[in-house]
């Protein structure tokens, strides 16, 4: 009996670890300066994840299927410097950030709600460009199929 209740135990323990192993929390960067030394760095695209954190549907929906589960995790944590660009209506964000987030969304484009831009950060004397390598919003089928749209986009341009 003791060793069955010792089988049960660790066979929990272990399954408790590997759970806290996928559950890793992703660094999402919202200054866009840290985040391009971070991708410098570690040479890295941006993904720009263009969202309103506290009324957009599709965007929670996108976090709830993809963003939150273990493939993305990984995936991410592998692949990319993670950036959120707000665009709340309820919540505060700093005036900074409003004007950094209205820039980009500017300057890429966006029109709507989620946009993930995938760029790398250029450096050209004292400015940084943007170099665009692709773009996605929500992608119907879980974490397996976003992941592939999203790599998809990034091979295209190497």
């Amino acid at each position: 009996m003791k060793k069955i209740l010792t089988l049960i135990l660790i066979s929990i323990a272990m399954v408790s670890l590997a759970q806290k192993q996928t559950s890793v929390d992703l660094k999402w960067y919202t200054n866009m300066e840290e985040a391009i030394v971070e991708s410098e760095k570690n040479k890295k695209p941006l993904f720009l994840f263009f969202t309103g954190s506290d009324w957009c549907g599709w965007c929670i929906k996108l976090q709830k299927e993809v963003f939150f589960k273990p493939e993305f995790k990984k995936w991410a944590k592998e692949n990319v410097v993670l950036v959120e660009l707000d665009f709340p209506k309820r919540k505060t964000i700093d005036e900074n950030l409003k004007k950094q987030n209205r820039k980009l969304a500017q300057m890429l484009g966006v029109r709507g709600y989620p946009t993930i831009w995938f760029v790398n950060p250029i450096r050209e004397e004292n400015k940084i460009n943007l170099e665009k390598l692709g773009t996605q919003g929500y992608v119907r089928g879980g974490p397996k199929a976003w992941i592939s749209e999203a790599e998809r986009q990034l091979n295209a341009n190497k």
